[in-house]
């Protein structure tokens, strides 16, 4: 039998997957159950109302897309430069684009978050701390840039990840030349 844990982020992971592939109306309970192999009724066992079954989606999504700390050690650690910068830009970009039902997933969430403030709620809280955390990185790492310019790359980044996951205007750039190019331009 699955641990607790195990069986819960497996239903999350199961969820994103559903959110990806059917977006926010075809999350259901039935369906999450469906996309986990799991006896009907399981995911409402663990998260009885949609808000919940949402809250655990948003937590798995960060858990899936948070950096390695050990990478971000090893990169406070060196000397701070643009091009380190930009190779902080390549690698967010990279997670997200490495999963890209978590990423499909998220901008469902975001679109949704745009009639349910109670996703809305979820989502503002676990994006206000990914952009705190940018921000106290950077400063830590000494790297240039101000908040207002790592919101601009935040900005950059999500549109540049719903291009890249849905119809590139330009699929003959490569990610990372475009990434290049706004650091470049973005940062003085």
């Amino acid at each position: 039998m699955a641990r607790n844990d195990d069986r819960r982020a497996a239903l999350a992971d199961a969820g994103i997957r559903v959110l990806a592939e059917s977006g926010a109306r075809g999350l259901t309970h039935r369906a999450v159950d469906a996309a986990a192999g799991a006896p009907r009724g399981t995911a409402s066992n663990y998260f009885p109302t949609r808000d919940a079954l949402i809250a655990e989606l948003v937590g798995r999504i960060e858990q899936r897309l948070t950096p390695d700390p050990d990478v971000l050690a090893a990169r406070a650690a060196e000397e701070p430069t643009r091009a380190l910068f930009a190779t902080y830009i390549r690698d967010v970009v990279a997670r997200l684009a490495a999963d890209p039902d978590v990423s499909l997933a998220l901008f469902e969430l975001r679109l949704e978050a745009a009639r349910r403030p109670a996703v809305a709620d979820a989502l503002s809280a676990w994006r206000r701390r990914g952009f705190d955390a940018d921000v106290a990185f950077n400063e830590q790492a000494g790297l240039p840039g101000t908040r207002a310019e790592i919101a601009l790359f935040h900005y950059a980044i999500d549109g540049l990840m719903l291009d890249r996951l849905t119809v590139p205007i330009d699929p003959d750039t490569s990610t990372d030349d475009i990434v290049d190019q706004l650091v470049t331009r973005l940062l003085p």
